[in-house]
């Protein structure tokens, strides 16, 4: 299997930053409402996790800026199926264009909501290197971007779910291989 994709199909290289990406964003969503439904009597509990959690969303800021250059980098990509109607092709033009800006402004909102917090706590990537906060305290700033970043939360499990109902549909229904080319298969 090539790392470049083909007109028939992506990758390797693509459909490995995806299936990562998408494992990473399933455990930083549970993560994410795991851990804020914890009480004070956890506190060094929450550190760590609010930690590995701020970690996580900078591998993802990472990984879809990589993926992105990936993207602009690759000679070819598979077209979609001939039959499949314009309104579709735009449809799924829209979904993903919202999943890639989500997966870039989620981690800023987080950063930036963790960077106003009161409270001071440091950023440490995986518990050891400082991240420093490019901004100062700010109360009224940390809960506006603390509930962007929840919102943002929700719209990206939305649309996560209808990009997996439509590539369950192009199996299932449509019977074409939208779906065996990110998964690999011929």
């Amino acid at each position: 299997m090539s790392w470049r994709s083909d007109r028939e199909r992506w990758g390797l290289g693509i459909r490995l930053f995806h299936w990562v990406t998408a494992l990473l964003v399933l455990g930083q969503w549970l993560l994410g409402r795991y851990m804020v439904g914890l009480g004070p009597e956890a506190l060094t509990e929450k550190f760590v996790l609010y930690q590995r959690h701020k970690s996580l969303g900078l591998v993802i800021l990472a990984l879809t800026l990589l993926r992105l250059v990936w993207r602009l980098l690759e000679p070819a990509r598979p077209a979609h199926p001939p039959t499949m109607p314009l309104w579709q092709r735009r449809a799924a033009a829209v979904n993903h264009a919202l999943l890639y800006l989500l997966l870039l402004a989620m981690p800023i909102t987080g950063f930036l909501a963790a960077a106003a917090s009161p409270l001071g706590i440091p950023t440490l990537l995986f518990g050891v290197i400082p991240i420093p906060h490019p901004i100062g305290p700010d109360a009224r700033l940390e809960a506006f971007l603390l509930g962007l970043h929840q919102f943002e939360g929700w719209v990206l499990a939305a649309l996560l779910a209808l990009h997996v109902g439509a590539a369950l549909k192009h199996h299932l229904i449509d019977r074409d291989r939208v779906l065996v080319r990110m998964i690999g298969g011929r």
